[in-house]
């Protein structure tokens, strides 16, 4: 298990940065914590490492946002909290986003865990005592020479 700390807000790029450079290959990262735990606010910060402009904002009512890096890969980032049945999903073609070969970030996966590809990076952000941070994830093992 990888722990990266964030001690404070100020800690949360460099956060970003370790988590980019631990997280191996994945495409799909699912994020889960309690309310207020920081998964929007950490997203913003890997957008913002990835080199993404452009406002970074939680998709709450339109379920994905879609955002791009300096080289024009997309980055969809997902809200599942306000979802009331999976089947919102298949509505939307989330195939079509989570198969793509591009980065999704999932916020509350677990509304909908069983259309999360079993690929997928499961980042849990725990939130201590002292209102510090923890990003704890299990980097997945590349197969590749």
């Amino acid at each position: 298990m990888k722990i990266i700390p964030i001690a404070s807000l100020r800690d949360i790029d460099q956060a970003a940065e370790s988590f980019l450079e631990a997280m191996g290959e994945a495409r799909v990262i699912a994020f889960s914590g309690e309310m207020g735990a920081g998964k929007t606010t950490f997203i913003q910060a890997i957008c913002r490492k990835m080199g993404v402009t452009a406002e970074v904002n939680s998709p709450t009512f339109s379920l994905v946002n879609q955002y791009f890096t300096p080289e024009g890969h997309s980055i969809f980032h997902f809200d599942l909290y306000r979802i009331e049945d999976p089947a919102e999903l298949f509505d939307m073609g989330y195939e079509e986003y989570f198969f793509s070969g591009e980065y999704c970030f999932i916020e509350w996966p677990e509304k909908a865990s069983h259309l999360i590809p079993d690929e997928a990076l499961r980042v849990e952000i725990v939130v201590a005592e002292n209102e510090s941070r923890e990003i704890q994830f299990q980097p997945t093992v590349s197969t590749k020479n």
